[in-house]
């Protein structure tokens, strides 16, 4: 089968289903629990749950934001025990636009693991294609070996990082916040109202049609370009409330072939709670 990097159909999913590992990430931040509950229901055949609090994030210390980064190891391991390995095409879908499986996309390659994609338009996309759900729980595999994964595959920056760059500018910051939020209209989840100072703001809901797919690769490039400019993708970096949604930002300026940014993993939720940093509102 080809390898998929960034986005899958429907279609081709149904039509490779056999040879990929699938993974519903579906998750609602106001019930933590909805996600499970919903993939228990019902889920495309074969796919196995990962949980965005539980394992696609560690603990929290009221400090490093709402979902900092897992160890890469345990990463690892946890995807090694639902069957990944080396070259096995992994696809992430959930019921948020891509939301939080762009997460789960981003991590896979931040451990060195590119055949990774998201389902285009998630599990709404796959019923209207008409393909089948199942209450059905696929039985783990013997885990695989875990001695190919390359940790810090994709660039991070650091809460320091983005304090020197508001002075320097080496980076633009991409916000992934609704409006409303990042110009401190309203915060209804963090310490604070407001954004990095500098940063630009780009809702991920921009990437996706009316329809919930994303917008075709051309487009996405074009409203990209105007926003950064002559800079490069290794020139941005992605922020948002608490480094999820931001990873579509990335998503979609991959899927647009501008790949290389970097990923701001605490992102709003982490800076907000150090009252010595600075905060801007308003556009």
């Amino acid at each position: 089968m080809p390898t998929f990097t960034s986005l899958i159909s429907a279609g081709e999913l149904a039509e490779h289903i056999d040879q990929c590992l699938v993974v519903d990430c579906r998750h609602e931040l106001a019930r933590p629990e909805a996600g499970r509950d919903s993939y228990q229901q019902a889920h495309i055949p074969g796919a196995f749950f990962m949980h965005l609090d539980e394992d696609l994030s560690s603990a929290q210390t009221g400090s490093n934001g709402r979902h900092p980064l897992p160890d890469p190891a345990t990463l690892a391991a946890s995807l090694a025990a639902i069957g990944l390995r080396p070259g096995r095409q992994l696809i992430a879908y959930d019921a948020a636009g891509g939301m939080v499986a762009s997460r789960l996309w981003w991590m896979a390659r931040w451990l060195g693991h590119d055949a990774v994609a998201v389902l285009d338009g998630g599990i709404d996309a796959w019923t209207r294609a008409g393909f089948p759900l199942t209450a059905e729980l696929p039985t783990p595999p013997a885990p695989a070996e875990t001695s190919w994964v390359k940790t810090g595959q994709q660039p991070v920056v650091d809460r320091q990082a983005m304090l020197e760059n508001i002075d320097r500018q080496a980076l633009l910051v991409i916000d992934a916040r609704g409006a409303d939020r990042f110009r401190g209209e309203t915060e209804p989840m963090d310490a604070k109202a407001g954004h990095i100072p500098g940063a630009v703001n780009r809702p991920f809901t921009q990437n996706l049609r009316d329809n919930g797919l994303f917008k075709p690769p051309a487009v996405l490039r074009q409203e990209f370009a105007a926003l950064i400019g002559d800079r490069s993708a290794t020139q941005i970096a992605h922020s948002c409330g608490s480094g999820v949604s931001a990873c579509h930002n990335l998503l979609a300026m991959a899927s647009a072939g501008l790949d290389g940014a970097a990923l701001y993993p605490g992102s709003w939720s982490e800076w907000s709670s150090h009252d010595e940093l600075p905060v801007a509102t308003g556009d």
